[in-house]
């Protein structure tokens, strides 16, 4: 029998793209699954999904508790041995399962492992494929094939630094081991922090490039909104804070404080974005009045 697979998506007010994400489910050919939706407490209700989608299991948060806090809600109910968190501004194809779930069976070391992610708009465009992981001192990523065109080369399956949060699947055994994702982030650098904690936990993390999603991006928070700035621009530091030590924990904070950010504060101000301005400035003064960014890590699954 094949492992079940619990599909896990959250959905704020993105009633049409969460209504395109689940219809593409049904369609796809891996036979054992259940799927969550998570409402992260959207001003729009869900009722009509409810009833659009009787075999999805509906889960609605009381509040809005971001990416990390929207999945950790449906990981604690999920009965999978393996837990997929997918965007619900993606859209998948009918065979898309099939691979990442075999390679995951084919080495137990294999603690996540993500898909081929490719822009909907123009699906000939990689968005991701795999990644050569941050910099420890800039606290920037790289992902692999980055708006680079489709091939051959990118439909091989290797191992890689980072997988994608948009397109994720975890093993049980490393939620058994290193608990949930913490929800201190909200949004953005969530996945990135657990990436890191899987490897230091001794799992592998892999990309499958056999498995495509096709992603819509940025559809809940918008590109280059003042929502996004700020958490982009705290959670950089929250996660240098987290996963780097001693000299190079030093130097990673003096480069973004003393070369990035009045990097950042001149370019807002030369393009005239001042909320922009006001949402980094405020993202990066958080870091310098909160000390306790360890104990959120998450509950450990038994």
């Amino acid at each position: 029998m094949l492992p079940l697979v619990s599909i896990i998506t959250v959905n704020y007010n993105g009633l049409v793209f969460t209504r395109d994400f689940l219809n593409s489910l049904r369609a796809i050919s891996y036979p054992n699954i259940e799927v969550f939706v998570v409402d992260n407490a959207s001003t729009e209700s869900i009722t009509p999904l409810k009833t659009e989608f009787p075999e999805v299991i509906f889960i609605e948060s009381k509040e809005n508790l971001g990416f990390a806090g929207g999945n950790n809600l449906a990981i604690q109910q999920a009965k999978g041995s393996y837990y997929f968190l997918l965007n619900n501004d993606t859209e998948v194809e009918p065979g898309f399962l099939e691979p990442l779930v075999g390679l995951m069976e084919s080495n137990k070391k294999i603690g996540l492992c993500s898909s081929k992610l490719v822009y909907y708009a123009e699906p000939s465009l990689l968005q991701f494929a795999g990644s050569k992981g941050i910099n420890p001192y800039s606290g920037r990523g790289f992902a692999i094939g980055h708006k680079e065109k489709d091939s051959e080369a990118f439909s091989r399956s290797y191992k890689t630094e980072l997988a994608h949060g948009a397109a994720m699947l975890i093993s049980r055994a490393v939620v058994e081991k290193i608990g949930l994702m913490a929800e201190l982030f909200f949004l953005y650098y969530e996945e990135t922090d657990f990436c890191e904690r899987v490897k230091r936990a001794g799992f592998e993390i892999w990309y499958c490039g056999a498995s495509k999603v096709y992603h819509k991006e940025s559809m809940s928070v918008g590109k280059d909104s003042p929502m996004k700035i700020y958490y982009l621009t705290r959670n950089r530091v929250i996660f240098t804070r987290r996963n780097t030590s001693g000299i190079q924990k030093i130097f990673a904070l003096l480069f973004f404080y003393l070369i990035a950010f009045p990097k950042g504060v001149l370019k807002f101000i030369l393009q005239g974005e001042y909320k922009l301005l006001q949402s980094f400035v405020k993202g990066a003064c958080w870091n310098l009045t909160h000390f306790n960014i360890y104990s959120n890590t998450g509950l450990i699954i038994k």
